[in-house]
């Protein structure tokens, strides 16, 4: 997968995009919290669970995370706003698009970050309607 297309949807390569947060020397070292979110995505897409807990705020974790359903296809990711309220917090609003037996489904949410020494956590989040 190193040489493939991020799942984020960004231009590059997974290896340069996404993969460098999952995995070496500068696993867990997002440096904003887009580029964590859309790592978070790329977990999911991977089923990469012990990165979504590892990133996920130590007050609000969950104990576990179950994997994908089987047949399970996530199929995007839009970002529709970032903004960095200063530098230890930030919001970002996407859509994340998937299909379960042919059926589709879109969630909309509003994410929560905080920094905490200097490394970017996923706080919890509020979702939208249908978009």
């Amino acid at each position: 997968m190193p040489d493939s297309s991020c799942p984020c949807g960004s231009s590059q390569t997974y290896a340069r995009c996404c993969g460098r947060w999952h995995a070496g020397p500068l696993r867990l070292q997002a440096p904003d919290a887009e580029s964590l979110m859309r790592s978070r995505y790329s977990a999911f897409v991977l089923d990469d669970l012990p990165y979504l807990l590892d990133t996920w705020h130590p007050d609000t974790r969950p104990s576990a995370l179950e994997p994908n359903p089987p047949g399970l296809k996530w199929l995007g990711l839009q970002v529709k706003r970032y903004e960095r309220q200063d530098d230890t917090h930030a919001t970002v609003e996407f859509v994340a698009r998937s299909r379960l037996h042919g059926r589709a489904d879109r969630l909309h949410e509003t994410s929560r970050f905080e920094r905490i020494g200097g490394v970017w956590f996923y706080l919890d989040g509020t979702f939208s309607g249908n978009t």
